[in-house]
């Protein structure tokens, strides 16, 4: 059995050398983060390895237990959980006028990536929807519930899913009906996280609903905040509202996390809710709220694929079978030293550090989208934030689903053991790709919104980014990094070309362009991972020049260069999928998915 240890290292050579947190704690109101920074992980390694991870294996055994609406986490939740929120970890990002730590959404990155890491079962618990109400709700809304979600004293989920409309939100039914100066909600919601529980004595949903002759479709959607327990005019609870946790589903994974069914009005009166800002614009609200969460699971799933990583590593080195077949020795070894074993951990660790260096930089460019004082430099990141979240969220997630896998095959037949606790990361891992949105809506987000309705101007604006690091690649003095300029240059080349053929034939025909969706996000992302990666190479091979004979370095243009030829060079492949493959999706009818029933005809 693994313990979770945080990458500590490579976590701050990204956070210093690539997202440039000296930078960001420059932006008003951020000033000092540099003085924190280490502190700050460290006591987060800490809390991840010696409070989270203790109950990860345990927690997903146990599971939750619902009975009559009441759901019980496993042992150890509770008390974590209080721990975590005495710590302060709920409110790092958040204002300090709400109670909060006020720092920058970078440091999300490392943190959000040791919680999942060490406990993804809990890591879902303390996610919180402050944020839609500080952006929209009212002063009164504000004051009563920021402070305490914030605190940790109470929780709070997101209620959009329901039976009939899954991602598709223009189907929702759930219905709000004016009483007063509150609402009567009615209606059933479906796979909400941390639904019902018992580490908090409240759980705040905010919850997207119709009101009375609301517009059909996404238009007529509302927000509205439906406390578990209703909360008196002085900030104490009173009565239990109208909502009740109708059962909890039995998953492939993230077993510690209750998904629960939550039913509004079963009693009969409704639910007590309240309008969060202006009517009919819930679905935009909410989308304060998503993007910040598809963040949030695409980080979810690099760090489930990070443990799962280690523990391959761990066992590589400890597992003894055969020899090496470049020894004469017929003593067997550790099975790192075989070749396979070797590609198949390398392949992990270069697309985990290349993962990772692009979901820090994401959220440096969020810090400078929301802090900069400079409105041109707000609206540049804000841009690259929207172009890169579907690809941080897809294929981060896709990628991570890729590298557990990969981990449990260097455990050949221990993989697929329980035991060993692989297996869980395999299967926890799996689910990302699939809520905050699938890979399918995400590539949708980017070809649709992001390429298609601005003619690619924004994707367009970061390859060229691209393009011009590679140039800076080739006048590189080290001989290894300058060899990433052409693998690069190539990639992004290919890339440009492929989205500039689903820009053309998006004018004709819709479809196809959208056919290979998937594949050109994941394009996307293989490009402006290898990007950041090799950012990091080149700023290794200036700390060597400088005489910094640190291991880490020399392991950092490794990396790299095992990228280059072994992960980037899929984007031949990727565009000829693309380009040429996009028509063969369409071909036929429906009729081509039929199985063939007729009965054998004896002779």
């Amino acid at each position: 059995m693994s313990v979770y240890r945080a990458p500590l290292r490579d976590m701050q050579f990204v956070l210093r050398e690539l997202a440039g947190v000296d930078e960001i704690a420059k932006l008003p109101g951020y000033e000092d983060t540099t003085d924190v920074l280490d502190a700050i992980l460290d006591e987060a390694s800490t809390f991840a390895t010696e409070v989270l991870d203790p109950i990860n294996q345990s927690g997903d055994k146990e599971g939750c237990t619902w009975n009559d609406g009441v759901v019980t986490t496993p042992k150890g939740f509770k008390e974590a959980y209080k721990s975590f929120a005495q710590a302060g970890w709920i409110g790092l990002p958040v204002a300090t006028e709400y109670g909060g730590q006020g720092l920058p959404s970078l440091m999300l990155g490392p943190t959000l990536e040791m919680w999942n890491g060490a406990n993804v079962g809990f890591a879902n618990g303390p996610l919180l929807n402050q944020g839609a109400i500080e952006a929209f709700g009212s002063d009164a809304q504000k004051q009563t519930y920021i402070t305490k979600l914030v605190s940790g004293e109470w929780t709070g989920t997101m209620c959009l899913t329901e039976p009939q409309a899954g991602s598709d939100l223009a189907q929702v039914r759930a219905q709000a009906t004016p009483e007063g100066d509150h609402y009567r909600i009615r209606g059933q919601k479906i796979f909400i996280t941390f639904g019902e529980h018992d580490m908090a004595p409240n759980i705040i949903h905010l919850v997207l609903a119709r009101l009375p002759g609301a517009p059909e479709g996404t238009k007529g959607i509302s927000m509205f905040i439906v406390p578990k327990v209703l909360v008196n005019a002085d900030g104490s609870l009173g009565e239990r509202n109208d909502v009740k946790c109708a059962g909890i589903e039995h998953k492939l994974g993230i077993n510690a996390n209750p998904t629960c069914t939550l039913n509004y009005g079963e009693a009969g009166t409704g639910a007590i809710g309240y309008l969060v800002g202006e009517a009919n614009r819930g679905l935009e609200y909410m989308f304060v709220m998503m993007n910040a969460a598809r963040f949030s699971v695409g980080v979810q799933g690099m760090a489930i694929a990070d443990r799962a990583y280690q523990h391959a590593v761990e066992y590589a080195k400890e597992r003894i079978q055969f020899r090496d077949v470049a020894a004469r020795d017929p003593k067997p070894v550790a099975i790192i030293k075989h070749p396979d074993v070797r590609r198949m951990l390398m392949w992990c660790k270069a697309n985990l550090e290349a993962m990772r260096a692009l979901a820090y930089v994401t959220a440096a460019s969020l810090d400078y989208a929301h802090k900069s004082p400079d409105e041109a430099v707000r609206k540049e990141h804000q841009a690259f934030v929207e172009l890169m979240i579907p690809i941080v969220k897809g294929w981060l997630t896709e990628r991570s689903v890729d590298v557990a896998s990969t981990a449990l095959q260097v455990f050949g037949g221990m993989g697929y053991i329980e035991e060993t606790g692989i297996a869980q990361q395999y299967r926890d891992v799996r689910i990302t790709t699939i809520y905050e949105g699938t890979t399918g809506i995400q590539a949708l987000d980017l070809v649709g919104r992001k390429l298609i309705r601005d003619l690619g101007a924004g994707a367009t604006k970061v390859l060229k980014q691209i393009g011009r690091f590679a140039k800076e690649l080739e006048a590189s003095d080290n001989a290894e990094v300058k060899a990433l300029a052409q693998p690069l240059a190539d990639a992004t080349k290919a890339l440009g070309e492929t989205a500039q053929w689903i820009g053309m034939n998006a004018m004709g025909d819709v479809r196809k362009s959208m056919a290979n969706s998937v594949p050109f996000l994941n394009f996307f992302g293989v490009v402006a991972g290898g990007w950041q990666l090799f950012r990091g190479a080149q700023v290794a091979a200036q700390k060597i020049a400088a005489g910094d004979s640190d291991p880490f370095y020399a392991a950092k243009i490794q990396t790299a260069t095992f990228y280059a030829h072994n992960v980037l060079s899929q984007a031949a492949w990727l565009q000829k999928q693309i380009v040429e493959g996009s028509g063969d999706v369409l071909a036929g009818d429906d009729g081509i998915f039929e199985v063939e029933r007729r009965a054998l005809v004896s002779a």
